[in-house]
C-alpha cells in the first residue's frame, strides 16, 4: 500500500487466514517489522489483540 493503510481498511499482504504475506521479506513496511508483540498487544487471546491494534489504528489515523 504505497501510500499506507488507513485505518479499518485490511491490509493487501494480509491472506485468507490474516498471516503476512511479505513477513520477512525486505518490502515489509518499517511499520509493520517494528511492531513487536507484547503482553499488553497479545493478551490471552486473539480477540484481546484484534482490539488492541484496532484501538491503534484509530490513535495513529490522520
Amino acid at each position: 500500500m504505497p501510500e499506507g493503510k488507513p485505518a479499518g481498511v485490511r491490509c493487501v499482504q494480509l491472506t485468507a487466514d490474516a498471516r503476512c504475506a511479505i513477513f520477512g521479506r525486505p518490502e515489509r513496511p518499517a511499520c509493520c517489522a517494528g511492531l513487536q508483540p507484547s503482553i499488553e498487544m497479545c493478551g490471552s487471546d486473539r480477540s484481546h489483540a484484534l482490539r488492541w491494534i484496532e484501538r491503534l489504528e484509530l490513535a495513529t489515523q490522520p
